[in-house]
């Protein structure tokens, strides 16, 4: 790890920034261009006094995570990211699936109060949600980080009716379409740990997953209608697409109703008790 050239690194990408193209109110005349220090901090969810640390050189050896909401707060592009693990004493590109997700699918994601969406890793995983996706599916953020992986809970949640959150697969499409789904992230991510680990997992407890894991077949499962059994408000069919984030090997899950039906009307009120579920 380079601390000089990390600070350098980091301290020369905060000056190319202004409060208006991250969010941020003006605040004011500047006396020197770009972000304060503690902005930045502010962005990457650090204190001010560990972030002013790394530009001084003077800072620890930042974690994979730091490094992660750094590239974010500072807008860095692949490459630009890249070489920030790089300085920071990392391996520049993780060997399994990507866990950042891009700042304009954050916020995409959080413009949509009428459309429930969740973000995926390729293994699965649930990285990213909105307050109405909160409301239909389950509140993720309850829930341990290893347990929010959509694949795992299909095949192995004790509670048959809530496996999939409730949504119907009467024919077993998407169960079909996960185990093919997971052969192809095998096949693109062969030294990644956790991709492993749940394939063996699920074909040590799973009969369902371990009699469809030999069919190679890898299905599309981009636009679908659904019905979520909602514990509160009963079913709700709903349109679900889905969206790819190719440069993060990435999915965003929207769930939409059109307007002025039974449907629309239910995301509407959930969309208002996710509204009060952050408050």
């Amino acid at each position: 790890m380079d601390k000089h050239e990390l600070g350098r690194y980091l301290r020369s990408h905060r000056e190319k920034l202004t409060p208006e193209t991250v969010g941020l109110p003006a605040a004011g005349p500047r006396r020197t261009p770009g972000l304060r220090r503690e902005e930045v901090a502010q962005l990457a969810h650090i204190s001010t006094q560990y972030y002013t640390r790394l530009e001084q050189a003077r800072g620890p050896h930042p974690s994979r995570h730091v490094l992660a909401a750094l590239g974010r707060a500072l807008r860095l592009n692949d490459a630009e990211r890249a070489h920030l693990y790089t300085l920071g004493g990392q391996q520049a590109e993780p060997p399994g699936p990507s866990a950042d997700v891009p700042d304009r699918v954050l916020d995409l994601i959080e413009r949509l109060p009428h459309t429930a969406a969740v973000v995926l890793d390729a293994r699965y995983d649930v990285l990213a949600w909105n307050p109405l996706a909160a409301a239909l599916l389950e509140d993720f953020s309850a829930r341990p980080r290893r347990e929010r992986n959509m694949i795992r809970r299909y095949f192995l949640d004790p509670d048959p009716a809530r496996r999939h959150y409730g949504i119907t697969d009467a024919d077993g499409a998407f169960a079909r379409f996960a185990a093919g789904h997971l052969r192809a992230a095998v096949a693109r991510y062969p030294d990644d740990h956790a991709t492993k680990e749940l394939v063996r997992e699920l074909l040590d407890n799973s009969p369902e997953f371990a009699a469809l894991w030999p069919d190679p077949e890898v299905s599309d499962h981009r636009r679908l209608a659904k019905t979520i059994a909602h514990p509160q408000l009963g079913p709700i069919t709903l349109d679900c697409d889905i969206l790819l984030v190719p440069e993060r090997d990435q999915h965003v899950v929207l769930f939409t109703a059109e307007p002025g039906t039974p449907a629309h009307e239910q995301l509407q009120l959930l969309a208002v008790i996710g509204t009060q579920q952050l408050t």
